[in-house]
C-alpha cells in the first residue's frame, strides 16, 4: 500500500490548561449526522493526559469543523487507577447506542515507574461521559501483573471483541526501565465484564523488539487488518506493524507492507505510532502520531492504491 502524508491536521494550541501539549492515540468514529469525529488525549503541564474531541469533515478530514471539546473525564481519585492520566484509547457503540470509551489510567510506583489498566467510561450522546466504576474492567492478574491496557474494542455478532497489550515485565534498555508487553485478545457479552486473562496473539519474537502499542482492528475482505507500534530498540522509538487474519485471532505479521513509515524532515522523523486507519466511501484515511508520543499533533495521510 502507498500513503501520501497530508500533515498534521490537529494540535492543542496551549490555551486550555488540561491540553497544554500532545494529542495522542487518534481515535476516529464516524457520528450519525455524518461527522468523522476523532477522540484523542492531550496533556497538562504535569503531563497527564485527559481525553478531548475534535469533529472533522469526513468529506475532507483536513478540515476542522469546530474547537475541539474536553476534557470529556477528568483525572480519577487520588489513590485511584487512572489518578495521573485518564487516556482514550478505543470508542465502540454499543447495542443499545450507548457510547464507550475504553481509556487507559496511569498510575505512578515507587517499585516499577508506572502500571497501566483499562477503564470505562459511557455517555448517552458521545459528548458526557461518566465513569462505569472507580476501578479497572481490566485489572491487574497474576499472569498480567503490571500492564492490560492500550485496547481496542469492536462489537460483532451479539460480543464485544477485544484487542490488547499487556505484560507483567519490565527490562533496562540504556540505564532505563522499560515495559515489556504483547498483544492479546478477549471477549465479553456486555462489554463490561472480561475475564482475567487474554488469549496470547501476537508475541515478541524480534530481538529489537520490546512491546507492542495500541492495537487497530479494521474489517477487510475476508477478514481483518491489524495496525499496531512496535517499540523497536535499536531506535528507542516506535515503528508501524501490519498484520492480517481471517479470524481476527491468528495473524499474520506483513510489517513492511504497510508502507506508513517515519520520514526526513518532519513530525515523525523519529518515531511513528498509534495508526487508525478509517474506511469513508472509495478512501482509506489513517490518523497517527508521530515524536514525541503525539507531541505535535494528530497528523493524517490517504492510502492510493499501487
Amino acid at each position: 500500500m502507498q500513503w501520501q502524508k497530508l500533515g498534521i491536521i490537529h494540535a492543542p494550541d496551549g490555551r486550555h490548561p488540561q491540553a497544554v501539549s500532545h494529542a495522542m492515540i487518534p481515535t476516529p468514529l464516524l457520528m450519525d449526522d455524518g461527522r468523522l469525529r476523532v477522540y484523542y488525549s492531550s496533556c497538562d503541564a504535569q503531563g497527564r493526559g485527559r481525553p478531548f474531541y475534535v469533529d472533522l469533515s469526513a468529506d475532507d478530514p483536513r478540515q476542522v469543523l469546530d474547537d475541539p471539546v474536553g476534557p470529556l473525564l477528568d483525572l480519577g481519585q487520588p489513590g485511584a487507577f487512572d489518578d495521573n492520566g485518564a487516556v482514550c484509547c478505543s470508542m465502540v457503540r454499543a447495542p443499545d447506542g450507548r457510547y464507550f470509551m475504553y481509556y487507559v489510567g496511569f498510575e505512578l510506583h515507587q517499585t516499577v515507574r508506572y502500571k497501566l489498566f483499562t477503564g470505562l467510561a459511557i455517555s448517552e450522546d458521545g459528548q458526557h461521559f461518566t465513569r462505569h466504576s472507580t476501578v479497572p474492567i481490566l485489572d491487574r492478574s497474576p499472569h498480567e501483573l503490571c500492564f492490560r491496557c492500550g485496547p481496542c474494542v469492536r462489537y460483532e455478532d451479539g460480543r464485544f471483541r477485544m484487542w490488547y497489550i499487556a505484560g507483567s515485565d519490565w527490562e533496562d534498555i540504556d540505564g532505563k526501565a522499560m515495559p515489556v508487553y504483547q498483544l492479546h485478545y478477549l471477549e465479553s457479552p456486555d462489554g463490561i465484564h472480561w475475564p482475567a486473562r487474554g488469549e496470547l496473539i501476537m508475541a515478541i519474537e524480534n530481538a529489537d523488539e520490546h512491546g507492542f502499542g495500541r492495537p487497530w482492528v479494521l474489517p477487510s475482505d475476508g477478514g481483518y487488518e491489524l495496525h499496531y507500534s512496535i517499540r523497536r530498540r535499536s531506535l528507542r522509538a516506535y515503528r508501524l506493524g501490519w498484520a492480517s487474519s481471517t479470524d481476527g485471532r491468528c495473524w499474520l505479521r506483513c510489517d513492511a507492507e504497510l508502507g506508513l513509515d517515519a520520514g526526513p524532515g518532519s513530525e515523525d522523523d523519529e518515531a511513528i505510532m498509534y495508526a487508525a486507519p478509517v474506511r469513508i466511501g472509495e478512501r482509506t484515511y489513517c490518523f497517527y502520531n508521530g515524536n514525541g508520543f503525539g507531541r505535535d499533533g494528530i497528523a493524517l495521510a490517504i492510502a492510493h492504491s499501487r
